[in-house]
């Protein structure tokens, strides 16, 4: 160790020595004592500046760690390191975020591929609730679709409202709760976090089905498909926002393109000379029910499905590269008018053929659809496989959100804090696995089948639909900007429009399983509610003004003896160190063993006391809790420390070969006020 004056002190100065940044021996940094601090007095050495290949300067009092310093040593951990390099590539650092954001072309694919993959499902839901009153009433399906189509173009307009508003992410949460309070955002983020996790069951299904229609062989295994469809998008969402945007841009734009081409040429062939079709039969339940206005509300309810992911730009605005609002307002426009005309196309083209979803549920209706249009040919397959890579990339959009939902809930202490931490690719690492989990459980539960999962969709959305723009009227109403009262008047329409919406699906929906989904966000509100009286609570008693002061008195410190070992006597010799007041205590479980340790004590411990406990049921922690315990009442006032003697092997499976008596001792001092524990590691060697 070699302690040098600064620079600017002058004087003879020793260089450190060159290295090439590889760890080749033991740690033996030069210590440089430095004045950095702003206002430190000459002579006074607080900041120390370690010199040494593992790490480099970053800043004045700053210190970053070389590549190599980050790498584990041990072989296990080694082997999961590279593991992990392999699967999700090398480490992004925070200075490069920025770049890891998206461009308008990549964010529509990443945030919008959830609303525009929707026309795989939305006008087939509609069609097949409207049928349970004949064959005739699916002429109601395009009327219903333009009044989708109008409410999608009201939301669109009150969301690019919101992203004005709040340039750096306006998303359901941020905005009820900062316009509203806290149990109404509380209420949105519930909503929106069930309604992600639908969208990544409810979408998979969807791109399972499509795949089946086209490959009859697949439909044994539709639930396997689903399971292991949501991991590979998981594992790529891993790899980082900008990467998966990259991965997922061409199969949107193929997808977009290929409707919007089939629109094109069907219009074509039926203003040309029509499309022969003749329905193969009719659904057993058509005619089942009577044509009411009940009926018509739950298909209009059903088909506002194609609505979910409307939001995702809204909540995504700091995904965008600069400017962030701009961006994402523009994003929005785009996403609303390619899905309203894709939504309208097929709805007319279907009304106008006639074509009658298939009772089976082996073909969906735009599979029907592309075959009367183009045939079997190329074409059929291109839409056909491009149709279930985005209902697969349209779980991405949850993928985008959800962690971002959860970060924010965990800045505010409504979520536990590891839902903030980004990963070593700048993602939400623990959001994702989340969402992968609870994902893939509905998958399991409800066998990938879309129809059993539509009823519990957009029940949420909608609900945050309606706060978000509830708290936008708010939002203006309070302020100042010059053109609050437009404002005020197209969120105010938008939330009386979406909150009618919300009320007719979950009256259509509440018995089909809409209840499951609103006892759900009940029961993550409360989960909020008590997340964040524990910090709250947490903060204040942790919250003080009192100085660092040295303890009056030293800690009374015990030791575990379970024998002689090395370990044990340098613990000894460890615990003479911090406190004359050291005490020894061995339960003895073996009457033998401990007849040799009282005889050997003095000449091995000197005049450190031995307590020596029976123990004759042969239980090591009972009798060692209650010697502490007792200590403890003994002086109510003093801190006792518990230094507990361990060897650490040098492979991980040797921890299988060893009873782990220090670690459950540990697990049981910590809830015990007033004692301290300290471990005292002994490291194998090999």
């Amino acid at each position: 160790m070699t302690t040098e004056p600064d620079d600017r002190e002058g004087g003879n100065q020793r260089q450190p020595p060159k290295t090439d940044g590889r760890e080749d021996g033991p740690f033996r940094p030069e210590l440089i004592w430095r004045e950095q601090m702003k206002g430190t007095r000459p002579g006074d050495r607080r900041v120390r500046i370690i010199r040494h290949r593992l790490f480099r300067e970053a800043g004045p009092g700053l210190l970053a760690p070389r590549p190599r310093a980050t790498e584990p040593r041990g072989g296990f951990a080694r082997l999961w390191w590279r593991l992990q390099r392999l699967l999700l590539g090398a480490p992004i650092p925070t200075h490069l975020e920025i770049e890891e954001r998206l461009t308008r072309v990549k964010a529509l694919a990443v945030l919008s591929s959830d609303a525009l993959s929707s026309v795989a499902y939305g006008p087939e839901a509609v069609m097949r609730t409207v049928v349970l009153a004949g064959v005739a009433a699916l002429s109601l399906t395009l009327p219903i679709t333009m009044v989708i189509a109008l409410l999608l173009a009201i939301v669109a307009t009150s969301y690019r409202q919101t992203i004005r508003a709040y340039p750096h992410g306006g998303g359901s949460y941020s905005v009820s709760r900062d316009n509203l309070g806290d149990l109404p955002g509380l209420i949105a983020a519930a909503a929106l976090l069930t309604d992600y996790i639908l969208t990544v069951a409810v979408s998979i299904s969807a791109g399972v089905a499509a795949i089946s229609s086209a490959f009859p062989q697949v439909r044994p295994y539709v639930t396997e498909v689903a399971v292991a469809s949501v991991l590979l998008i998981a594992l790529v969402n891993l790899r980082g926002i900008r990467e998966s945007g990259t991965v997922f841009a061409a199969p949107t734009y193929v997808f977009v393109f290929s409707v919007l081409g089939l629109i094109t040429f069907g219009a074509f062939r039926l203003f040309t000379g029509g499309i022969g079709y003749a329905a193969t039969s009719a659904p057993s339940s058509a005619g089942s029910e009577p044509l009411t206005w009940f009926l018509i509300l739950s298909a209009f309810a059903k088909g506002c499905t194609a609505m979910t992911g409307t939001e995702a730009i809204s909540n995504g605005v700091p995904a965008f590269k600069p400017p962030e609002a701009e961006n994402a307002r523009a994003t929005l426009t785009v996403m609303a008018t390619l899905l309203g005309t894709m939504l309208l196309g097929i709805a007319f083209l279907v009304s106008q053929i006639g074509i009658v979803p298939d009772p089976t549920e082996r073909e969906t209706v735009l599979s029907q659809l592309t075959h009367l249009v183009v045939g079997d040919g190329w074409y059929y397959y291109l839409l056909q496989f491009a149709t279930a890579l985005i209902l697969f990339l349209a779980a991405n959009t949850s993928y985008a959100d959800f962690p971002r939902l959860l970060s924010l809930l965990a800045r505010d202490r409504f979520a536990p804090r590891w839902f903030g931490l980004r990963g070593s690719r700048l993602a939400f690492t623990v959001g994702i696995a989340a969402l992968t989990a609870f994902a893939v459980s509905l998958l399991l539960i409800f066998s990938a089948s879309t129809d059993r999962l539509l009823p519990l969709y957009a029940v949420g959305v909608f609900t945050s639909f309606t706060l978000s723009q509830s708290g936008m009227v708010v939002h203006w109403l309070r302020g100042q900007a010059p053109d609050r009262v437009r404002g005020a008047v197209v969120n105010g329409v938008g939330a009386v429009m979406t909150s009618l919406v919300t009320l007719v699906i979950a009256g259509t929906k509440f018995l089909e399983g809409a209840w499951i989904v609103i006892v759900v966000a009940a029961l993550l509100v409360s989960l909020f509610l008590l997340i964040h009286k524990h910090y709250v609570t947490l903060a204040r008693q942790l919250r003080t003004d009192v100085k660092v002061t040295p303890l009056a008195q030293p800690p009374v410190v015990v030791v575990p003896v379970p024998s002689l070992s090395l370990v044990v006597r340098q613990a000894l010799g460890f615990a003479s160190g911090v406190s004359k007041n050291v005490v020894a205590v061995h339960v003895a479980t073996d009457p033998p063993l401990a007849e040799r340790l009282r005889a050997e004590w003095p000449e091995v411990a000197g005049n450190i006391p031995l307590v020596i406990i029976e123990s004759p049921y042969r239980l090591l922690l009972p009798p060692l809790l209650a010697y502490i315990d007792a200590l403890r009442d003994a002086e109510p006032g003093r801190t006792i420390e518990v230094v507990l003697p361990e060897f650490v092997p040098r492979h991980w499976w040797e921890n299988l070969l060893h009873n782990q008596t220090a670690l459950r001792l540990k697990g049981v001092l910590l809830y015990r006020e007033g004692i301290v524990v300290t471990s005292f590691p002994y490291h194998l060697e090999a």
